[in-house]
């Protein structure tokens, strides 16, 4: 069967913690180890290949566009959260019947080999939707997976949502998605946001597609540093220094 892919990198964020905008650059154009952010992340998703790769923009369009020609380019206008940042890309993705990876484009420590399993968990489960899990032993603050008494995954709870219980999985959330096109974008349409950051959260489509009775599954890996993103400028000190130990 092919296996027909798109890709949609969410790079639109302005990076206020990180003091971007003092740099005159988005969070994704900011450099570790000589290259932008956004430049590892688009390295790692080589195999989808720029031509069939979106890249979501927002804040300082323009910085990105330049640096990355021979992509294509949806914008989003507006910050109102990772649903809608992938809404922005829906006129990109319109009648396309293949499947989309999801990714973000301020985790340039994410490995190719670790999207390759994504996918190849995703087609050969026959998955609608596939989430790329992982355990780490750095201190994260992300989603967990919460998965029923058989296993099976149940929901992603935010940190800042989670029981005392639910503290405790250590299995996160990476952020890193691969969903049936056609089904996404459906799933899209029903996001709300009805919560305390009044924003469409992607995390809310896998729920949203079980609710419908469609396969989702998890690819669960030791992600370690991989996780981590950048949003402060000690985490982009933490990056560079990881991405230069890897260089070496």
């Amino acid at each position: 069967m092919e296996r027909k892919l798109k890709a949609v990198v969410l790079a639109a964020g302005k990076g206020t913690r990180l003091n971007s905008e003092s740099h005159d650059l988005p969070k994704v154009m900011r450099v570790a180890a000589g290259r932008p952010l956004l430049a590892y992340v688009l390295s790692a998703i080589d195999f989808i290949g720029a031509g069939n790769t979106v890249i979501v923009v927002g804040y300082k369009k323009e910085a990105v566009i330049s640096a990355f020609p021979g992509y294509t380019f949806a914008e989003q206008s507006e910050q109102l959260g990772t649903g809608h940042a992938v809404m922005a890309a829906a006129g990109a993705l319109s009648g396309f019947d293949g499947s989309i990876l999801v990714c973000c484009g301020d985790m340039p420590l994410i490995k190719r080999e670790s999207l390759l399993a994504l996918v190849e968990a995703h087609f050969s489960e026959s998955n609608v939707c596939t989430i790329l899990s992982g355990t780490s032993d750095e201190p994260l603050d992300y989603g967990r997976i919460v998965r029923d008494e058989s296993g099976s995954f149940l929901r992603m709870v935010e940190h800042r949502d989670c029981s005392e219980e639910e503290r405790k999985i250590r299995e996160l959330n990476s952020g890193v998605y691969i969903f049936d096109a056609p089904s996404l974008l459906g799933a899209l349409s029903k996001l709300r946001r009805n919560n305390a950051q009044g924003e469409y959260y992607l995390t809310d489509v896998p729920e949203i597609l079980k609710s419908e009775g469609k396969k989702v599954g998890v690819c669960r890996r030791h992600l370690g540093s991989e996780l981590l993103g950048v949003n402060t400028p000690e985490q982009l000190n933490r990056v560079e220094q990881l991405l230069k130990e890897e260089a070496n």
